[in-house]
């Protein structure tokens, strides 16, 4: 009866998350989804960037080789870094006879009440201000951009009104860890913020893809700039929040515009999610007791009713592992992956939802939000 009553929770969950949650699932290439004549807005990409150098340049090449008819200037932002993140930002200019186009300027000490990486935003964007650009692509030191990104994007921020249009790149997946924990990570982004939520006007949902967000100018301006999210560690999801209470946001995946960070074990991904998963639930007990007890419920349980001896709790069981591993096959096909990892989603959301425990953890020690070498986030 115990089995059964779990097995029946459990199914009208996933029944839930499969037919009434935006089909966030459903994994496709959002990047060029729109033909449309490019309007020549002026952009001004603005990198915060702190031990980067092994990245940077690619990042800074594949941004001054975009197929865009504006006018399009990059930003680097060089936050104390001590291994030639700006010396690389400049030879990569160099190298596609485009240093005029780059400009680099090293961040001011961090002051109190900042993330590290929104202050070197916030001064990026100050000089951007005095050019009057159009749009700010707000993008990070280890995004290469395919040649039609950005004319993509303003396409859709024009022709759909959209006052931010953010990409969730294709993060490397190559290594036998990443291929096992990349894509369910962003599964569970999409599950949290469906995509046709963000860009409904009529719902609250609201997010975004730090690693690429094209955001207008005059919006930004309008909610207060950087300076109204310089406490946050969720940060663009903070301002995708500030953005659609004052406009129209919309979110999507890409294939062809990539993340080279790499994960060569589990703990890096670990240390991802354990730096910022507990301000996701707002630092409160109560929430990260709910979210353990759900995912328990939704990914857990599935496969140890299997153990359960009930014929009912062993068939429901049965049918929603089946049924979870198989909304995630779209997920592991848009990474390349092979699908015989579906089956091991409930081991994933284990990995994750342990790693959210150890977020709480670290904060409540103290140590919230650590990220090359700062705490950005400390107990009240």
């Amino acid at each position: 009866m115990i089995a059964a009553s779990i097995g029946i929770i459990a199914a009208a969950a996933w029944l839930y998350l499969i037919a009434g949650r935006g089909l966030f699932w459903r994994a496709h290439d959002d990047a060029g989804a729109i033909a449309a004549p490019v309007s020549p807005c002026s952009v001004i990409a603005v990198i915060p960037a702190r031990d980067e150098a092994d990245v940077i340049g690619r990042a800074v090449g594949s941004l001054l080789a975009q197929d865009y008819p504006g006018a399009l200037h990059i930003i680097v932002v060089d936050d104390h870094s001590g291994d030639g993140t700006a010396a690389a930002a400049r030879e990569a200019a160099a190298r596609a006879d485009a240093a005029d186009r780059l400009t680099v300027i090293g961040a001011e000490p961090l002051p109190s009440g900042w993330s590290g990486k929104l202050w070197a935003v916030r001064q990026g964007v100050a000089i951007a201000r005095e050019l009057q650009p159009d749009y700010l692509l707000l993008t990070d030191a280890d995004i290469v951009h395919a040649p039609g990104n950005l004319a993509a994007l303003v396409v859709r921020a024009e022709t759909g009104g959209y006052d931010l249009a953010s990409l969730m790149v294709r993060l490397n997946c190559r290594s036998l860890w990443e291929r096992l924990l990349i894509p369910a990570f962003v599964l569970f982004f999409f599950m949290l913020y469906p995509p046709r939520w963000v860009a409904d006007p009529r719902s609250r949902t609201a997010a975004a893809a730090g690693g690429c967000m094209l955001v207008r100018r005059t919006t930004l301006e309008a909610i207060g700039g950087v300076d109204s999210i310089r406490h946050e560690i969720i940060d663009d999801c903070a301002l995708a929040q500030r953005v659609k209470a004052a406009g129209r946001v919309w979110l999507g995946a890409a294939r062809d515009t990539t993340s080279i960070r790499e994960y060569r074990s589990w703990r890096p991904i670990w240390d991802m999610i354990a730096r910022c998963a507990f301000a996701q639930l707002r630092y409160s007990a109560l929430a990260l007791i709910a979210m353990v007890a759900a995912m328990i419920a939704i990914f857990i349980a599935p496969p140890l009713l299997l153990l359960s001896g009930s014929m009912s709790g062993v068939a429901l069981g049965a049918a929603i592992w089946l049924a979870m591993s198989a909304i995630y096959v779209s997920m592991l096909r848009f990474y390349r992956c092979p699908v015989m990892l579906a089956p091991l989603l409930p081991l994933i959301a284990l990995f994750y939802t342990a790693a959210t425990i150890a977020s709480a953890i670290q904060y409540w020690r103290g140590r919230g939000g650590r990220w090359k070498g700062r705490y950005q986030a400390a107990t009240p």
